[in-house]
């Protein structure tokens, strides 16, 4: 995450309402890199353990999508040029990886967490976000950067506002049906808080990230 100096010359780490729409996808990324560490670890014939990982991910990746796709991408097409290809391309190519990803949701959510593909769906699924995550970060975003018209802070205002919409709607479905599919595990500790932190990462960041989803 980008820092700023205070008046003493210590770095010191966004605040919340400092961060634009890049930091807030960036920290959904760092969210899910997590989880996909989280599911390399965790043992393969703990079902449970699997499965709440897996769904937790699930939901965290469909949010993230949502965001970019209903707030996010239309803000910055509105910004790129017909005769611009390059960004063009970019967008259009982040929205058919979200598409497979979101196939490769569906399937998870027909599997039990004992069935031998299940484990195989996952790893897939983590692998094509891993891609989309580059991508992003090395050729949408610094384009989106670039984009001086684009008011990004308002952009990350309504993208939180937005997830949290999002997660109450999840969690209103799970109460009303039961434990639903898209809902992750409240009984288990965070998976988040459970994580190491990046080599140099910055404590205050972590806590961030660990307690809240915006």
């Amino acid at each position: 995450m980008r820092t700023h100096a205070d008046t003493k010359g210590f770095i010191m780490a966004k605040t919340p309402s400092e961060r634009d729409a890049i930091d807030v996808l960036m920290e959904d990324h760092k969210r899910v890199q997590r989880l996909f560490k989280d599911f390399d670890r965790v043992e393969r014939d703990d079902a449970e353990a699997v499965r709440d990982l897996v769904k937790t991910a699930c939901v965290e990746l469909q949010i993230h999508s949502m965001l970019e796709e209903e707030l996010f991408y239309p803000a910055v097409r509105a910004q790129v040029e017909d005769d611009d290809e390059r960004n063009q391309d970019l967008l259009n190519e982040a929205e058919v990886e979200h598409e497979s990803v979101e196939e490769l949701i569906a399937k998870l959510q027909d599997l039990q967490a004992d069935d031998p593909m299940y484990y195989a769906y996952f790893s897939v699924l983590a692998e094509y976000v891993k891609h989309h995550i580059k991508e992003e970060e090395k050729e949408l975003f610094p384009e989106v950067k670039k984009m001086k018209a684009l008011d990004l802070q308002q952009l990350a205002g309504d993208m939180r506002a937005r997830r949290e919409e999002l997660f109450a709607e999840i969690e209103e479905a799970g109460e009303s049906e039961g434990e639903n599919e898209l809902t992750p595990a409240r009984a288990s500790p965070d998976p988040l808080s459970e994580a190491e932190p990046e080599e140099g990462e910055d404590e205050q960041e972590q806590s961030d990230i660990s307690r809240t989803r915006h």
